[in-house]
């Protein structure tokens, strides 16, 4: 079982020029813009056009740059959450904090990439759904769900393997509790992805009527109602309908995207601009005009996080920082054939679901085991600690990637399927 998507069959058309359309036949591109470079539901294949339609339309050949954001995006977020984590050890109690949490180091978390890595999955669904017209939301999920069961039914059953047996040969229980809670909260991502995929047919159907920017639109706007209804009611409970609803705004306009690729169009350097601009200055006056933190992630000591419930501004800055991507769509796709983005793409599971464990690992040896206390953030020590600190995390995260992904080949093939699962987010064509 797996995440990867079958290879569609490669075509090879005359690639269009940017901006052109394969075919001449109008339609109601109004609806997103007047270079109408999103899908226009005139133009998309007959696998996109309707919910009726169940000839499915001749296949792009595969998106490297696809596989470049989802690279990119499981690279950043692992990156990140490196440079987050610091810990201390009094000998009873394991203390975790959060470096950005120290000065002017907030600024890095709008280097946030989850709106990428929803992108690539919007655009890997819209190819799925053009591979399975007939296949309904909730089939698509359970089979999505499928391939998942394997990692992260082993990642889950090590751990608590770990936090049972550990103990016993004198690992502190109190410490490998903390790091359990810590290491199993990204799956939030993973169950947020199910429901998105489980919508994706319908958001396919309703960009083919009524155009990707209008789609995108609606979904924005009811993000903004569910935040507003959070702050004047006071009850924080009415905005995590935001879970799902703001990410379904990057999952949409990767939908978008994806079908007018598959519709013999690009994205206009023009439009990917106005996203940047507008997804921009929109969130900057959120953040200046309003109750929103400048963090775009929770922080320790803030009343407010912009992820738990995601906010109005995470749904700005990913227009924005999608848009950021569009603009370098040429730069980025020359950086497909790259091997570390093709190991990066083809492991994005495991290294997304290991990459905390191998941090606790490489701090656990140095404040329980070599009994020394990690460097305080952001100072001299610290810096000049980094390179080995991400070296041993490195090697380590390589080999428990290494190690769960030969135990899930076992698992899988005892289980009689044909292929185990690697991929955070099923790679597209």
């Amino acid at each position: 079982m797996t995440l990867l998507a079958p290879r569609p069959q490669r075509v090879a058309p005359t690639p269009p020029r940017i901006g052109t359309p394969r075919s001449t036949t109008p339609g109601p591109t109004a609806k997103l813009a007047s270079a109408a470079t999103l899908a226009s539901p005139a133009t998309l294949p007959s696998a996109h056009r309707s919910s009726a339609s169940r000839v499915s339309a001749p296949r792009p050949s595969r998106d490297g740059f696809i596989d470049v954001v989802r690279a990119l995006g499981t690279l950043v977020v692992i990156g990140l959450h490196w440079l987050m984590i610091e810990a201390t050890w009094d000998g009873a109690t394991l203390q975790v904090g959060n470096s950005l949490a120290h000065g002017s180091a907030w600024l890095l978390t709008w280097l946030n990439p989850l709106p990428l890595l929803f992108f690539a999955a919007g655009a890997a669904a819209s190819y799925d759904v053009a591979r399975r017209p007939d296949a309904t939301g909730r089939e698509l999920a359970w089979r999505r769900l499928r391939s998942l069961l394997a990692p992260v039914g082993i990642f889950v059953g090590l751990w608590l393997a770990a936090v049972t047996l550990l103990p016993r040969v004198g690992v502190p229980s109190e410490a490998l509790h903390t790091a359990a809670r810590i290491v199993v909260q990204p799956l939030w991502f993973l169950a947020v992805y199910l429901v998105l995929i489980a919508l994706a047919p319908t958001l396919v159907r309703g960009i083919a009527r009524r155009g990707g920017l209008a789609v995108v639109g609606i979904l924005g706007f009811a993000a903004f109602v569910f935040d507003a209804a959070r702050w004047v009611s006071g009850s924080t409970l009415l905005g995590w309908p935001n879970l799902v609803v703001a990410w379904a705004v990057p999952f949409a306009l990767g939908i978008s995207y994806a079908m007018a690729r598959a519709a013999g169009r690009d994205i206009s350097q023009l439009l990917a601009g106005a996203l940047v601009v507008v997804g921009s200055a929109a969130t900057i006056a959120l953040i200046v005009l309003g109750p929103y933190p400048a963090s775009l992630i929770g922080m320790p000591g803030q009343a407010i996080s912009n992820l738990g419930p995601p906010t109005a501004p995470v749904v700005t800055f990913a227009v924005a920082q999608i848009g950021a991507a569009l603009v370098l769509r040429s730069q980025l796709g020359r950086l497909s054939g790259s091997r570390v983005v093709a190991q990066v793409s083809a492991h994005s599971m495991p290294l997304y679901l290991w990459h905390l464990t191998a941090i606790f690992i490489v701090a656990g040896v140095v404040l329980l085991g070599l009994g020394q206390e990690l460097s305080t953030p952001w100072t001299w020590a610290w810096w000049t600690t980094r390179p080995a600190l991400f070296g041993a995390c490195f090697v380590t995260l390589t080999a428990l990637v290494a190690a769960t992904t030969r135990l899930q080949k076992v698992a899988v093939t005892t289980a009689g399927s044909r292929q185990p699962g690697h991929h955070l987010i099923a790679r597209t064509a």
